[in-house]
């Protein structure tokens, strides 16, 4: 018993995080996107595609954390690692995939791939520098 509630709270805390992070993630590529794009993209369309790819990205970044034993701070240690660091490149061609896939325009049509990677390199630098910020 204490297993299934141990499971179902880490998918809830799993799900938490993911949509507190991609509420911040959304606004930033939605800012982008509105600029890149030149026509205004549906908000809630790009909230639902940064939280299925941070919900991805998370799993992902928590196996590279457990694979190198890394899972407690200090993370200045899993910051400089070669692993996460091709995970990392994995979680922006899917998180360029699922914007592209997942966003349209107001007039229907869906946004350029060059675009949703503006929007991922947009996020990842900001991100990666808050990360980097805090863990040292």
């Amino acid at each position: 018993m204490t297993t299934l509630l141990t499971l179902i709270s880490t998918l809830l805390w799993w799900v938490l995080y993911s949509s507190i992070g991609a509420l911040f993630f959304a606004l930033i590529a939605w800012t982008v996107l509105r600029w890149i794009e030149r026509c205004p993209v549906v908000f809630n369309r790009t909230y639902l595609a940064c939280l299925v790819w941070n919900l991805i990205g998370l799993l992902i970044v928590s196996a590279v954390a457990m694979h190198e034993g890394l899972t407690k701070p200090p993370y200045a240690l899993l910051l400089n690692s070669t692993l996460l660091r091709g995970a990392l490149v994995v979680d922006m061609v899917i998180g360029v995939l699922v914007l592209w896939r997942l966003i349209p325009r107001i007039d229907a049509h869906r946004i350029r791939p060059a675009s949703a990677c503006m929007a991922v390199a947009v996020i990842m630098a900001i991100s990666f520098g808050a990360a980097t910020s805090l863990a040292s």
